[in-house]
């Protein structure tokens, strides 16, 4: 796999720019014919992620089309769901009914802003700019606990009650629109269907190739499946500098094996990236879900007379190993604390 076939350089980058620009902010679908060469260049691209020597079969491009067509009528679907951003600030966090929830005080907002070194970065390239448009990314976790609780007008102890957290914030992809965001935002949704597609490829070797008892190329295979699965686990991580670690476990890989017994598996390989793209609703989910909690983010029942408020959240999966809540947000610079105000609050905790 290249390095840059994930950059905004050439390869998923340039291919997926013109799918996903088209994709997340008109949702117009494209004739077949102004389709066929996005769909080529993207079946290379995904080809060199999952595996380059899938070239070696002359009729690659024609037998996979109709499952990158499949993907990318799918992600289209995904791309009209309406997600509007809010206002990542301050001041959002009492009337805005999913910032209160996401964050446990209002002052939590401005130590997020900081710790993202994307957000400085933009706003130092860009003077002007008074925000910046960003996807933010969560883990949404629940415990069940027991408290009071007013049930028939009535105090009763030790009720089992609900309580979930927003855990794990990042914030990614700052860009000075929302279709920008959105753009990046399918990107990494393709990278990760190709990383899962290299997954299940590393272990259909593992357990097929003759040689898979050897120490070190299991070594190799092992500590290569484990970048993958980070990588598909990790909506927030780098995809330039996951597809260098990816690369360079891979080199180790290709030097490690037979070269024959690599090439056996091309038509397996092939068919693990028929399945993965050709079946996207089994690997790839945004879903909008509600929930009902009160001011201490306490699940309560749908109709209760007890105060509450309805989040309406956007739920991302990918495979097994990523489940996200997911937002897009507005991040205002005045938000941004100073890198001195950074400092000073490390101070009070060493």
């Amino acid at each position: 796999m290249r390095a840059d076939s994930v950059d905004g350089g050439s390869g998923f980058g340039q291919a997926l720019a013109a799918l996903f620009g088209r994709l997340w902010s008109s949702g117009a679908d494209e004739e077949p014919d102004q389709d066929r060469g996005l769909v080529a260049e993207l079946t290379d691209t995904i080809v060199d992620t999952v595996e380059p020597r899938v070239r070696a079969r002359g009729d690659y491009r024609e037998r996979l089309a109709p499952s990158v067509r499949a993907t990318i009528a799918y992600l289209r679907e995904l791309g009209r769901l309406p997600l509007d951003p809010v206002p990542l600030a301050r001041a959002s966090w009492g009337p805005d009914p999913c910032i209160n929830a996401f964050f446990g005080r209002a002052e939590d907002i401005p130590a997020l802003l900081g710790r993202s070194q994307e957000l400085r970065a933009f706003f130092e390239t860009n003077a002007m700019a008074t925000e910046a448009f960003a996807l933010l990314g969560m883990q949404r976790e629940e415990r069940t606990v027991f408290a009071p609780s007013m049930e028939n007008g009535v105090l009763t102890q030790d009720v089992p009650q609900t309580t979930v957290n927003f855990t794990g914030h990042r914030l990614l992809s700052p860009a000075a629109s929302l279709e920008q965001v959105r753009e990046e935002a399918g990107k990494r949704l393709m990278l990760r269907l190709a990383q899962l597609t290299l997954a299940r490829v590393l272990e259909a070797d593992e357990q097929g190739a003759p040689d898979a008892q050897h120490k070190h190329l299991q070594a190799i295979r092992s500590r290569l499946l484990k970048q993958v699965r980070d990588g598909v686990g990790s909506f927030s991580e780098d995809p330039t500098v996951l597809a260098r670690r990816i690369e360079r476990a891979r080199l180790d890989l290709d030097h490690a094996m037979d070269p024959k017994s690599r090439l056996a598996t091309l038509d397996g390989s092939l068919a693990l990236i028929e399945e993965v793209f050709g079946h996207p609703t089994k690997h790839v989910a945004l879903e909008r879900t509600q929930l009902h909690l009160s001011r201490m983010n306490v699940k309560v029942k749908p109709g209760s007379a007890e105060p509450h408020q309805v989040l309406q959240l956007a739920e991302l999966r990918v495979g097994e190993q990523l489940k996200a809540v997911i937002a897009f947000v507005r991040c205002p610079r005045s938000e941004l604390p100073a890198r001195k105000d950074l400092l000073a609050q490390a101070e009070r905790f060493l």
